[in-house]
């Protein structure tokens, strides 16, 4: 079976595919494709050796320099022998990952009963139940399901969560710190990840510390080492802007640990088996984005305004910036007692569970746990796994999740996957 999962997102969204890439990988006779960006390319080589690559242009800063026109013509130029070779290469099945206009015209060249996720029908944009089932929830992110496993879920039986990445354990290379994501509220200012991170190499004794980022951060970088002990500030080795992907690899692989937000190089290093230490705040929220895998931690602000959005203005001062500038996490951090940890942040370690990843408080009060494992009884039960028939039916989200068109005769999606045969008996929910 020839098999194209279509991702055309960013760096962090390849690494977080991870999951349904070796669930495909593992099918037997299964001939997996890739369509992504170009610029990602060299990456997806190291990431999913043996899978074959079709790279397009979607995105990129060479687009954005260029005058609309401009973009369409070079957008036109460079995918339309790309597209043709996909159009022509008869795959059997077609994941098609991404809510974008580049997508939808992406899986208009494909039979739409052989597309899963994001479909063209009829000359208009579909989705299947599984991607509508999300667009419901995603009104309740507090609760919500790691992206990787979203994904994963539209394969009928995709791999243990255990097996995605390896259970993460220091290297001996020190401390690594990620100096910006894409988006800057989910980032810390240079005097709060100064003060964090001096704490870290306190509590662990390293002498070894690496600055990561693009040539964009440099100025982060410098504003940094500013605000750095000067002992320690010597000692920084800065490569922002000087990695390209195998050396990033190659450098973050042997990392003790490393200290970044919600970033591509996060998730990069879950999948290497790096220990990751990330601050969650805006925008960001870990049991949507959150490292994958066993033997990671997340400090996530909790206040009740999250998660935000980052392309709105925030009218509260960034607030959920505060608790990693307060004096007592420091206190918190070299003690590991509770009532140090500052008002409206969490303490968590990552977990897996029957559904996929999971983060357990050290510190502080999840008050949405119990909403959000009745969640996961749900969709436990919606997909039919992880010893969901011995939970308690949960009718809140049933009446919530489930529309009337859900009743209606079930669509290709569903009449393939693993879930059909559940969904229908409206009596086991």
């Amino acid at each position: 079976m020839r098999v194209l999962v279509i991702q055309l997102a960013r760096f962090g969204d390849l690494v977080q595919t991870r999951r349904l890439m070796l669930s495909l990988c593992a099918d037997p006779g299964a001939e997996v494709h890739l369509c992504l960006d170009r610029s990602l390319a060299g990456l997806a080589a190291i990431l999913y050796p043996g899978v074959v690559l079709h790279p397009v242009v979607a995105h990129g800063t060479a687009l954005a320099a260029l005058a609309p026109s401009g973009q369409v013509s070079t957008l036109l130029e460079a995918n339309i022998p790309a597209f043709r070779h996909l159009a022509g290469s008869g795959f059997d099945l077609v994941y098609n990952l991404n809510f974008s206009p580049l997508n939808f015209r992406l899986a208009s060249l494909f039979d739409p009963d052989r597309v899963r996720g994001h479909v063209w029908r009829n000359g208009q944009e579909d989705v299947g139940q599984w991607a509508r089932l999300a667009m419901r929830w995603s009104a309740m992110r507090r609760i919500g399901l790691n992206i990787a496993d979203f994904w994963a879920w539209h394969h009928p039986a995709p791999v243990p969560p255990e097996v995605v990445n390896p259970a993460a354990q220091g290297r001996g290379g020190g401390l690594g710190v990620v100096l910006a994501g894409r988006e800057s509220r989910r980032s810390l200012p240079p005097r709060e990840l100064a003060g964090l991170v001096a704490t870290l190499v306190s509590q662990r004794g390293s002498s070894t510390l690496t600055l990561l980022g693009s040539a964009s951060e440099s100025r982060v970088a410098h504003q940094l080492l500013r605000e750095l002990p000067p002992r320690l500030a010597s000692s920084v080795t800065n490569l922002s802007g000087k990695t390209d992907y195998a050396d990033l690899c190659h450098i973050v692989g042997g990392l003790d640990l490393l200290v970044t937000p919600d970033t591509g190089t996060m998730h990069l290093a879950a999948a290497l088996g790096t220990p990751v230490l990330a601050t969650f705040l805006s925008s960001a929220w870990c049991w949507e984005t959150g490292p994958y895998g066993l033997g990671h931690r997340v400090l996530q602000a909790v206040t009740d305004c999250l998660p935000c959005l980052e392309s709105q203005p925030c009218g509260r001062g960034v607030s959920c910036l505060r608790p990693f500038g307060a004096a007592q996490l420091a206190r918190y951090l070299s003690t590991s007692d509770p009532l140090h940890l500052p008002e409206d942040l969490l303490d968590l370690d990552s977990a897996l569970d029957g559904l996929g990843a999971t983060f357990s408080p050290r510190a502080g009060t999840d008050a949405d746990a119990p909403l959000r494992g009745r969640f996961r009884v749900f969709l436990s039960r919606h997909l039919g796994t992880g010893g969901c028939w011995r939970d308690a039916p949960v009718p809140e989200f049933a009446e919530r999740m489930y529309a009337e068109r859900d009743w209606m005769p079930p669509d290709t999606e569903a009449a393939h996957s693993r879930f059909a045969g559940v969904f229908w008996k409206g009596k086991r929910f």
